[in-house]
């Protein structure tokens, strides 16, 4: 069965990225050796995989991220990092005002280790 995977991307400087691909792996190498001179994360290499949620159905793949690509990167990293309750909190608040919820601190998973290796 074909499936298709909503990504997370860490940029070395610390940005996000997200996308939707039918091949994570592929797209990955493709970002990582640089062959998009104009893409967006051809200068913020090198890139960390975060994040990966695979679906059967590419109208639901494409919704997520649409859904996802609004949240703000300390929400997609709590995402990452499997704390629902920090998404769940920033999601309530959405003010800048909580800083006291700095995710910088926690580690990331990396799904790459199990996807791409």
């Amino acid at each position: 069965m074909k499936t298709d995977d909503v990504y997370i991307l860490k940029c070395s400087e610390g940005l996000i990225y997200t996308g939707v691909t039918n091949n994570l792996s592929r797209r990955f190498e493709k970002y990582q050796n640089g062959l998009n001179k104009n893409g967006f994360t051809f200068k913020r290499r090198p890139l960390k995989l975060v994040f990966h949620q695979e679906f059967n159905d590419i109208n639901q793949a494409i919704s997520f991220e649409k859904k996802i690509k609004n949240w703000r990167a300390k929400e997609k990293l709590a995402l990452a990092n499997k704390n629902f309750n920090m998404l769940q909190i920033l999601a309530a608040c959405r003010k800048a005002s909580h800083s006291k919820y700095n995710l910088e601190s926690e580690p990331v998973s990396t799904a790459l280790d199990q996807t791409n290796q």
